[in-house]
């Protein structure tokens, strides 16, 4: 009797389908990950429109990211029930449906329901997109596949406040939301005609249900100590206090629970592999500085240097040039030079741009911005590659999906970590440099009246001179402030480095000879 049929394995695509199926799914991962940071700056236009206040409409960016975090762990058992290509195309379909009803929402609170339903459909999106790119093309040119699609998830994230402004300003917040539909549509059409022949093997299989309820225990518990904990004083907050417990318990408990269970919602015992581990953890810290960093940088832009938020979008725009450039090139050769050479060089020119971030003042230009955010692009280009390929060297085909979705998860968390620490640091760094600061401007001292009698010769009054005083007093403590993240986000890059050494290299791949054509 013969035995069950192996799993087809398709060949890559050729030609114009190759490209074709490269667009549809880049688009798709850059409409996923630019939803994640395009709301950023148009809170207080959704806020004002739909009565609420700026702190509630901040829940249209967390409702996302903890439904999204939620969500891309299932991703393993999904592609295994219902097939990569099914998933995908329903994921993008979903999406779009999604972002229809956040631009239609009248209320906060059908907003606030229609992101979490585009972050649970989102959560698929990216790691399929991956696995299904990387099966489009030859193995030996897996690491061009990988620079297309880390090219999408790390230039969409400064793409989208300048974007998220440009619509704002020049239209209204609900085209952030609109502007996916004919996106989404267009990869799915292009997606689902090159793919649907390609479908992958599917086996039922039971649902990890308290895995599953442990998981958004934890995590949402998680995700709600990092967006209350500024406003609450922390764990000066009984409120954060029990959520702190819930979260540490819930993922204490969901951590034991995965590794007993035949069935794990999350497959933990990839960490088991060396690679995947160290990979896996060097992508979410850096992953997490690089997003804290650009979260800080816009901020302090618009609240400290009177920047719009598009124009402040305009200044960290640069950022896409080299890692376009570079980016095809580190693809090409991830596969022949050591990867772990390639992410020593970027996370060296990450610590570059940081330590010339370090140096900025009030007076600071914008050209002088400028520079530190071009050549971050370089970075970009020789971070996410390379780690991609270290990280899943070794996974066998059948558990990259799962292998996948465990990478992203933990990425899209040290993100929302790195955003939430970055930004609570500044703040109580500002408060400190601002005493130091004005340890010198105490009442009746000359270096007081100096400073008031040059503001006031320049036509303010005592009041309004006191106002400029303390603007000017908090701009510089601000500043100090960002440049102390910068200088320690400089000093972690480069920490990193060392971590990236406990990898072992994947075997290179020789590139594939092209027979010379004999002239008659």
């Amino acid at each position: 009797m013969a035995g069950p049929s192996a799993p087809v394995e398709h060949p890559p695509l050729e030609g114009s389908a190759r490209v074709l199926g490269t667009v549809a799914l880049s688009l798709a991962t850059f409409m996923c990950v630019l939803d994640s940071s395009i709301a950023n700056v148009s809170i207080p236009a959704i806020a004002g429109d739909l009565g609420a206040s700026p702190s509630q409409a901040t829940w249209v960016i967390t409702s996302f990211g903890v439904s999204n975090a939620i969500a891309v762990p299932l991703t393993g058992w999904l592609t295994q029930r219902f097939g990569a290509v099914r998933l995908w195309t329903s994921s993008v379909l979903l999406f779009v449906l999604a972002s229809m009803l956040c631009g239609l929402a009248t209320s906060l609170e059908m907003l606030v329901a229609a992101r979490v339903l585009q972050g649970l459909v989102a959560g698929p999106l990216m790691p399929l997109s991956q696995t299904l790119l990387m099966a489009t093309y030859p193995r030996a040119q897996a690491g061009r596949a990988l620079a297309f699609w880390g090219m999408t998830t790390l230039v969409a994230p400064v793409v989208g406040p300048l974007l998220g402004g440009w619509l704002t300003d020049n239209l209204s917040w609900p085209w952030i939301f609109f502007i996916n539909l004919p996106v989404g549509l267009l990869a799915a059409a292009v997606g689902w005609s090159l793919y649907r022949t390609r479908e992958t093997p599917t086996r039922r299989l039971p649902i990890d249900t308290i895995g599953l309820a442990l998981l958004v225990l934890g995590v949402g518990a998680m995700q709600l100590v990092l967006d209350l904990g500024p406003e609450a004083d922390w764990f000066e907050s009984t409120e954060i206090v029990v959520l702190g417990v819930v979260a540490v318990v819930g993922l204490a408990v969901f951590i034991a629970w995965e590794l007993t269970d035949a069935h794990p919602v999350v497959d933990l015992r990839l960490f088991s592999q060396r690679n995947f581990c160290v990979g896996v953890l060097v992508t979410g810290i850096g992953y997490g500085l690089f997003l804290g960093n650009v979260v800080l940088l816009p901020l302090w832009l618009q609240q400290w240097m009177g920047y719009t938020a598009t124009q402040a979008g305009m200044a960290l725009a640069p950022v896409g040039v080299l890692a376009i450039l570079l980016s095809p090139l580190a693809g090409r050769k991830v596969a022949q030079w050591d990867p772990r050479w390639m992410t020593t060089a970027g996370f060296v020119v990450f610590a570059v741009v940081m330590w010339m971030r370090s140096g900025f003042t009030p007076q600071t230009d914008i050209a002088t911005i400028m520079v530190p955010t071009l050549l971050q692009g370089a970075g970009l280009a020789f971070y996410f590659i390379p780690l991609t390929t270290l990280s899943l060297a070794g996974i066998p085909q059948a558990r990259l999906p799962a292998a996948a979705g465990l990478s992203t998860f933990v990425r899209i968390a040290s993100g929302a970590v790195g955003a939430s620490v970055s930004t609570t640091v500044w703040e109580s760094r500002a408060v400190m440099h601002h005493a130091h600061l004005v340890e010198t401007l105490q009442p009746g001292s000359a270096a007081l009246s100096s400073a008031l009698a040059t503001l006031q010769a320049g036509g303010l009054s005592e009041p309004a001179a006191l106002a400029q005083l303390t603007r000017l007093i908090d701009q510089q403590a601000h500043t100090r402030a960002a440049d102390d993240i910068f200088l320690v986000s400089a000093w972690l890059f480069l920490g990193l480095i060392a971590l990236i050494w406990l990898t072992r290299r994947p075997p290179p791949v020789a590139p594939v000879a092209v027979p010379a054509v004999k002239r008659p």
